[in-house]
This record gives C-alpha cells, structure tokens and sequence, in this order.
C-alpha cells in the first residue's frame, strides 16, 4: 500500500510539472506576442519610426519565443528561465531607452517595472528577483553615466527605484510563503486520505476476520453432534457390511432381494454421512461473493440440515414457507449463518431446560408487505426481561465460559441491517423465544389468486422429529 501511495505521489507530481511547463510557455509566447505587437505601435509614442528600436524589441520577442520553447521542453528550469529572462529583458530595454532620449527617454519608467514583472511571473523564487534587482541598478547607473548627469541625479533615480525593488522583493517573498504554505497543506490532505483508506481496509479486513471466526465457532459447536449424527448411519453401515460379508463367505445367497435391500440401506447411510460433511464444508468455507439475493427455502432447508446435529437429539423442528415467497435481499452464505446461529441458540436454550413436555423449533417464512418474514421459534424457557435489550450487543452472552463468544447476534443483526432489514428478538406468550426477521425482498412476490381469502398455503413444510 506504501508503495503504492508513493508511485500515485510521483505520478501526480510528473503530471504537475508538465501542467506547470505548459503555462509557462503560453505566457513566455504571450509576452513575445506584445513586444511584437508594441514595436508596431512603437512610431506613434516616441513620435516617428525608429530602427534601432524595431530591432531591439523584434530581438527582445523572439529571445522570449525562444526561452518559452525551452522551459516547455524541459531544458530550462527556474531560477535560471527567470534570470535569462530578466537579463535579456534588462538590456533590451537599456539599450532601447539610450537610443530613445537617455533619463529624458519615455520609456524610462519601465525600468520600475522589471522587478515586478519578474516577481509576478516567477513567484516563489528569490533568485531571479534579486538578480533583477541589481540588474536595473546596474542599468540606472550606465543610462545616468551615458546622459552625462552627476550624483545627485543618480542618487534620485536610484532611491524611486529601490523602494520599488524592495516592495517587489517582499511580494516574492510573501508569495514563496503562501505557496509552501499552500503545498504542504495540499501534501497533509492527502496524506491524511491515505490514512484513511488504509484504516478503512484494515477494519474491512478485520471485519472479514470477525465474522470468519464466528462461522468457524459455529461448526465446533455443530461438530459435538457432528460425532453422533456419523456415528448412527456408519453403525449400520458397519453392520449391513459384515452381514454381506458373511452372506457371501458360504457362496451366493439365495434371497438376492434382501442383498439388494442391505446395499440399498448402506447407500444411504454413506450419503447421509457425506451429506454432514459436504454441509459442513461449505458451511466453513469463505463466501466466493457476487450474489446479492437468495431463496429463503432453500436457505431454510439448508440451515435445518446443518442444526440438525444438534437438534436431533432434542426437539422437533418443523419448517413452513408460504406459497409465492419472493427472494430475499442478503446473500445466502449469510442468510444460512444467520439462520444457524438462531436454531444452535434455540437448541442450547432447550438442552438446558429439559422437561416432559415435547420440545419443539419452528421455521416460518411468508411475505409481509415488501419483505420476506423469517422467524425461529422454540418452547424452551425463554429470554430473561433482563437480558432481552443487551442480546444483540456484541460479546455479551449468558452462556458459560468456553460456549459462546458473544458475537453471534450481534453479526447476525448486523448481516441483516446491511441487507436494509431487521433482527428483533421477544418472548412468545406461550413460553419459548421467537427471533424475526424481515428482509428487504429482491422481487416481487408472485402469490397466487386466493379462494374465499383463504390465506395461501404454504408450498414447503418439513418436520423432523426428535430423535429417541
């Protein structure tokens, strides 16, 4: 990323530096374009054509053309541009105003503008500046010493002149500060950007870890049953194996139908068992990306299958999906780990209030206006009124040290909030916890017509029984 940031910086710098050449060139052929301009009005201000004049100032243009194409190309750079500027501007004008009158010159005043020209159209830098300042003392002092006048009269000149320099030297200085003011703020924001884009990528990748930690928890706390959900179809499989075995030993047998039935019932116990694991598998692993919505039944579905090594054992899970259910706006990685994390918690909240009566978890999912409704349901003992507005903090958990992480809800409400829809959790009047969902829908839901507004029955149910 480092790397990265400063290849960005000196590509941005390469990019300033020609921005910066061009401009220059454009006003060194602009000034160019004046003096060429100037020479031809030159008849009408000192009152008749002059030679030497045209010469001077057709000299003076193309001295500029030629610095302009320099300095564009690259082969000229300041401070050396402006000091060649300000000497090849400083004789031309002595020159053109000792043939033009000497101090009685009308030009004699553009000698107070040299320094400002340069200190205007060279900011930033002190160098040619001062070397345009001496240059036009220099000037002042051969034109006084040319018109044969004395020392008072250089002492007059000189001292107009140096207040102008001074001022120009102090509006260079004035401008090289705000413009190293300027730049080192312009450096500050950006940098400051790229701190911020490296912290956004540090949380997004601790963010992934977050949650790839929480899906791995899950499977260790669906592996204990993992054991035992293997363990009853391999038993038979061992069984059905040496029954072949033996069956086989004294020659072919004679009731091939019970063979076929045996192979039969070892076949699915195989499959049940790859089942598990190819369950677990893609459980664990990290979701590929690129589907934003998905189908809530199978979902469902998929979710009962992963739970049931847990909740086998313990109670009933009976599934219901009405007819017409539209796709829901959340990838189904994380709809499926949303839903697994609700059944283990309904399953731990049960196994830890075993009583007579059947136990049972409930899958719902029906359309509710423009969202899909999920919702998980048990008989267990509930949620204390106490623990019901901390439930979706995260590492807040009221199971024992070594059984949970506190994070589970608190992805999962924030899965679902990311999708634009809600997690709500209550207690049912029955007894038991009831946790909703509603997800933002992907499409339309297609229902069918209703008979005598009988509600549409549902087009997927399912019911697992506990085990023995």
């Amino acid at each position: 990323m480092a790397l990265l940031g400063s290849k960005t910086q000196g590509n941005d710098a390469a990019a300033d530096e020609r921005a910066s050449r061009r401009v220059k060139r454009r006003t060194y052929w602009l000034c160019a374009l004046l003096l060429a301009l100037g020479s031809l009005t030159h008849p009408l201000v000192l009152g008749g054509v002059r030679p030497v004049f045209l010469g001077v100032q057709l000299t003076w243009a193309a001295a500029f053309v030629l610095l302009g194409t320099l300095v564009g190309a690259g082969w000229l750079r300041n401070p050396v541009s402006g000091i060649l500027a300000g000497v090849v501007s400083l004789t031309a004008l002595t020159v053109s105003i000792q043939a033009t009158g000497g101090l009685s010159s009308p030009l004699y005043s553009s000698f107070f503008t040299v320094p400002l020209f340069v200190a205007v159209f060279i900011p930033g830098q002190r160098l040619p500046v001062w070397f345009a300042i001496a240059g036009t003392l220099v000037s002042v002092v051969v034109i006084t010493w040319m018109s044969g006048e004395g020392l008072s009269a250089l002492v007059r000149q000189s001292a107009s002149l140096v207040f102008v320099m001074l001022v120009s030297a102090h509006g260079a200085e004035t401008f090289r500060r705000l413009q190293g003011a300027q730049q080192s703020a312009h450096l500050e924001r950006v940098e400051a950007l790229r701190q911020l884009a490296d912290s956004e990528l540090r949380r997004v990748r601790a963010e992934r870890q977050r949650a790839e930690v929480e899906r791995l928890v899950v499977v260790g706390q669906l592996a204990a049953g993992v054991a035992h959900e293997v363990n009853n179809p391999l038993a038979y499989v061992t069984a059905n194996l040496r029954y072949l075995e033996e069956e086989w030993a004294e020659g072919v047998p004679a009731d091939l139908e019970d063979v076929r039935r045996v192979l039969e019932e070892t076949q699915q116990g195989v499959t049940r068992i790859q089942q598990i694991i190819t369950d677990l598998r893609l459980f664990s692993r990290e979701e590929s990306g690129g589907q934003e919505s998905c189908d809530v039944g199978e979902a469902l579905a998929e979710a009962q299958r992963l739970a049931s090594v847990r909740l086998r054992s313990l109670a009933r899970v009976e599934r219901s999906v009405a007819e017409g259910l539209a796709q829901a706006r959340l990838t189904p990685r994380h709809l499926v780990q949303v839903l697994v994390n609700l059944l283990i918690n309904a399953a731990d909240a049960l196994e830890s209030s075993r009583t007579n009566r059947t136990a049972f978890v409930m899958l719902r999912a029906r359309m509710e206006g423009e969202h899909v409704r999920v919702e998980v349901e048990d008989n267990g003992p509930g949620i204390p009124e106490a623990v019901l507005p901390r439930l979706f903090e995260p590492f807040f958990t009221t199971k024992p040290p070594g059984k949970g992480t506190g994070l589970g809800l608190a992805l999962c409400r924030e899965y679902v909030a990311r999708a634009g829809g809600t997690l709500e959790a209550e207690n049912r009047a029955e007894g038991g916890a009831r946790f909703i969902l509603r997800l933002p829908a992907a499409r339309p839901a297609s229902q069918p017509p209703r008979r005598d507004g009988a509600a549409p029955a549902p087009h997927d149910a399912a019911v697992e029984p506990a085990a023995d």
